[in-house]
């Protein structure tokens, strides 16, 4: 497939990150450690230059959080972020790791205002709408482990010799018969667009529209596996390609990817319906 944009103004957009460079770790409060990148360098790529076709939401899973309470005793929570997918940036994990990780030896008077200052903080550097809740220890038992909803298409019995990405897979992949289905994979791998280590994740693909051969789903899922895009880029570039070769009139694709360094990313593009609540998955 043919990709209209300039390799090398993404690379210069991606110079200053921290990530895939030795850092060292600071303990306490620094708002500019977080580090955005423009959402647009893959869009450009995938010819989403106008108004998406999609809405939805970045769910991020903070594992990791801990702070001083006003008398210097040690509090750890868990934060759920959604980051609007209209924000101007995303926010790059390992900055973001480093800003959480600056809250060790840092005094907050409440959980309330821990909360407000990861919202403002992320706000900022996402130029766009961010929520954040903080669940504390007693919440914890709330949490929950769940599957992906759907018809989960792994047991397919395929041959694989070929793992380089490719969306002539979906070429023709559809029949006359028009359906309502909910699929999904665990099988979703893609590297680190920076560094290359591998994300692995779980997709669930809701859709409206001519029947998708599955053997042509999972073998295009497939071939993500060594393919270096941010997760939040791989779900809309899945989105995109299931929309162009497809025809989906309602479509929805939803990762949940395993974490790393206590967060993981969790993108939601749908077209029809809203983000659901989020659960983790066993993996994660």
């Amino acid at each position: 497939m043919t990709q209209n944009h300039d390799p090398y103004s993404d690379a210069d957009a991606l110079k200053g990150l921290t990530l895939g460079q030795s850092t060292a770790y600071q303990a306490e409060y620094d708002a500019s450690l977080l580090q955005g990148v423009p959402r647009k360098l893959n869009r450009d790529a995938i010819e989403l230059t106008g108004e998406l076709p999609f809405h939805g939401t970045d769910i991020w899973t903070a594992y990791e959080l801990s702070w001083l309470n006003s008398k210097g005793k040690p509090m750890v929570a868990i934060a759920e972020v959604q980051l609007d997918i209209n924000s101007i940036n995303l926010i790059e994990s390992k900055s973001f790791k480093l800003y959480l990780n600056s809250f060790n030896q840092t005094k907050f008077e409440s959980v309330e205002v821990v909360e407000e200052t990861l919202k403002n903080d992320l706000s900022n550097c996402a130029q766009g709408d961010v929520s954040v809740k903080v669940i504390e220890p007693k919440q914890f038992n709330l949490e929950r482990i769940v599957e992906l909803p759907g018809t989960c298409i792994d047991d397919l019995d395929i041959e694989v010799d070929d793992y380089g990405f490719n969306p002539d897979y979906l070429l023709d992949s559809t029949e006359e018969k028009n359906v309502a289905e909910t699929l999904n994979s665990n099988l979703l791998k893609s590297n680190c667009l920076i560094t290359s280590q591998p994300d692995w994740g779980s997709v669930m693909i809701r859709y409206q529209g001519a029947k998708i051969n599955r053997e042509s789903l999972l073998r295009y899922l497939i071939s993500f596996r060594q393919h270096n895009e941010f997760h939040e880029q791989c779900i809309e570039r899945i989105f995109v390609d299931l929309k162009k070769y497809c025809g989906c009139s309602k479509l929805t694709v939803y990762a949940r990817y395993t974490r790393r360094g206590g967060l993981d990313i969790n993108p939601y593009r749908s077209d029809f319906e809203n983000p659901p609540e989020s659960n983790r998955l066993a993996r994660q």
